[in-house]
């Protein structure tokens, strides 16, 4: 699956998180990332500065580590999971 670099992807990814019980939050800050787990927690911040390939290709990055309960999800969200998962991206 190629990704496209587009805020409709951004707001999908968004979603997903957010069925997953993660919170996306968007801060400025100096991390260097597009996006960072808090310690442990459920929430991501996103570097609000970055651009979109960057903040996507970030939660990509995440949602490709994180454990995924299912049971959150409908059909259409846990295939875009596995095609995420599946996906390899070129930093």
């Amino acid at each position: 699956m190629s990704l496209t670099y587009t805020q409709y992807t951004l707001e999908k990814l968004e979603s997903l998180l957010k069925s997953l019980k993660y919170k996306v939050r968007y801060e400025k800050g100096s991390f260097k990332t597009g996006a960072c787990m808090i310690e442990n927690s459920r929430i991501v911040v996103v570097n609000k500065f970055s651009n979109i390939e960057s903040k996507i290709n970030s939660l990509v990055l995440l949602l490709q580590t994180i454990p995924a309960d299912e049971s959150l999800l409908d059909e259409k969200q846990i295939q875009f999971l596995y095609s995420l998962k599946q996906t390899s991206l070129q930093l």
